[in-house]
């Protein structure tokens, strides 16, 4: 059945390609348009419903032709479309499902859109909890406030009543970032072709998470989707702002010990040389033998130098592309002190904040749970999470797993108990959050602030270690005399 498929997919895109004037063909592209392929597929179902043009048909009835008719023209249309860019022939989706007796069972599909797979799935007995496009985006590099910016914009468009349409088009109109207009456009021209918004978006995973495309989708089934998109803009926003505070704190030290590096490496090839020629007689004490040693290394064997850095770099890399090595080690960063809690601490507020934006905005708490896992940034986090949300599942609270796994901290689980027996769990997870990221914010700063002495402390020890090593001969030649 697949091959016919290609060979009638072949042979459409083959007549369509030697045909590129009006078509005689009532029901041609060049005639009926993107709209009326969805009415295409609409009579082509009703027609075999009520037992129109299949095998048993005869096949010079008017109905068999026109049926026939109508299937080659919307066959030439997919043909035709798919050269468009940003829209494929069979998408291919990934999925993640549970079976009858909730077994985890993990493949891909071909189908013609999200639904199509979900429904797919569905026949086959199985639960999907996850199903995205495997697809590369075509738009990269779109910021997350440029992001954020379009959400706000197509919002406040359909609060003022704009179709949704034309917010499309008018955002794909956009000057400041050509990219996410033209990614703006393409699903404006998908949603004019009868897909749903969210369906559109989800063709473009590297630019709209799964945790977006969810948002958007509920916000199309309960009719509030300028809300959601107002949300969306505050939810990019702090995460960029959460992402911005790390790395600004962070800066600063990097950039204090990149050069310190640097000075003691121009030491090492230029200065140190020039001492060699005075410590040529005599017995020269370890520091000073250790010190003229490495910069010869560096001066004379630096392709061996560069070499073994370069292997150790590729060594170090095929570590890390081992599961069960990056998982030790990702384990082990948890019991660094202080540090580990920051670690904890980045990953919860992550968590709670993705948790409690789906659950504000209609998502159901168990695809809630299983988007926010996949956002929590740590293995041990998403495993705690997968057994809370089979707890969940079972009938339990979503506190008591939680406090079990041993990643959150007594308040942050004490917080959330609350909020369920209140039953405003969305607004506890978003203040938790915020708890979260302003801890988060006051223990970098703090780290920082004890960091930048403590590195120049270190350079200077280490500059003052090269000058007593480059003395240290001449003070003993003194002595002697």
């Amino acid at each position: 059945m697949i091959e016919r498929s290609r060979r009638v997919l072949a042979n459409a895109t083959h007549m369509h390609a030697r045909s590129r004037t009006r078509s005689p063909w009532p029901h041609s592209p060049e005639r009926t348009g993107p709209r009326s392929a969805a009415v295409l597929v609409r009579r082509l179902r009703a027609s075999k419903k009520a037992g129109l043009g299949n095998r048993a048909s005869c096949p010079h009835s008017p109905h068999y032709i026109a049926r026939n008719q109508e299937l080659t023209a919307l066959v030439i249309y997919l043909a035709t479309r798919s050269t468009d860019p940003g829209i494929t022939r069979v998408p291919t989706f990934a999925y993640e499902a549970r079976d009858s007796v909730g077994a985890r069972v993990a493949g891909t599909l071909d189908a013609a859109s999200e639904m199509a797979a979900l429904a797919d799935l569905q026949s086959r007995g199985l639960a999907p909890t996850k199903v995205a496009e495997r697809q590369a985006a075509r738009a990269r590099g779109v910021g997350a406030r440029a992001l954020a910016n379009s959400y706000r914009q197509l919002g406040d468009l359909l609060r003022a009543g704009v179709p949704l349409l034309r917010s499309l088009r008018l955002l794909g109109r956009g000057k400041s970032n050509v990219r996410l207009a033209a990614t703006w456009q393409s699903i404006a021209d998908a949603v004019q072709d009868g897909e749903r918004l969210a369906e559109a978006m989800a063709r473009y995973p590297g630019v709209f998470p799964d945790v977006q495309v969810a948002m958007v989708r509920a916000g199309e089934r309960g009719g509030f989707l300028e809300d959601v998109f107002a949300r969306l803009a505050i939810f990019i926003e702090n995460q960029a702002e959460m992402r911005s505070k790390v790395i600004g704190n962070l800066i600063y030290p990097v950039i204090l010990l990149a050069v310190g590096f640097g000075i003691v490496i121009a030491a090492l090839i230029f200065f140190v040389p020039k001492f060699k020629k005075f410590h040529v007689k005599g017995e020269l004490p370890l520091p000073t033998r250790f010190l003229m040693g490495v910069s010869d290394v560096m001066v004379e064997r630096w392709p061996l130098l560069l070499l073994g850095v370069a292997l150790l770099a590729v060594a170090a890399w095929w570590a890390w592309q081992r599961p069960a090595l990056q998982r030790r080690l990702r384990d082990a960063e948890l019991r660094v002190p202080q540090y580990g809690a920051l670690v904890r601490a980045i990953c919860v507020a992550r968590f709670t904040r993705v948790l409690g934006t789906l659950l504000a905005n209609g998502i159901p708490m168990l695809q809630a749970m299983t988007i926010a896992r996949d956002a929590a940034g740590h293995p041990r986090l998403a495993e705690s999470v997968e057994r809370a949300t089979e707890a969940v599942r079972s009938g339990e609270q979503l506190a008591k797993p939680l406090a079990e796994s041993g990643f959150f901290e007594p308040d942050v689980v004490e917080m959330i108990s609350v909020g369920e027996s209140a039953n405003n769990l969305p607004t506890v997870l978003g203040g938790v959050a915020d708890t979260l990221e302003k801890r988060v914010d006051r223990t970098l700063g703090i780290a920082v602030k004890l960091m930048e002495p403590a590195l120049l402390l270190f350079l200077a020890a280490v500059v003052l270690s090269i000058f007593l090593a480059l003395v240290l001969p001449m003070l003993q030649l003194g002595g002697q005399a």
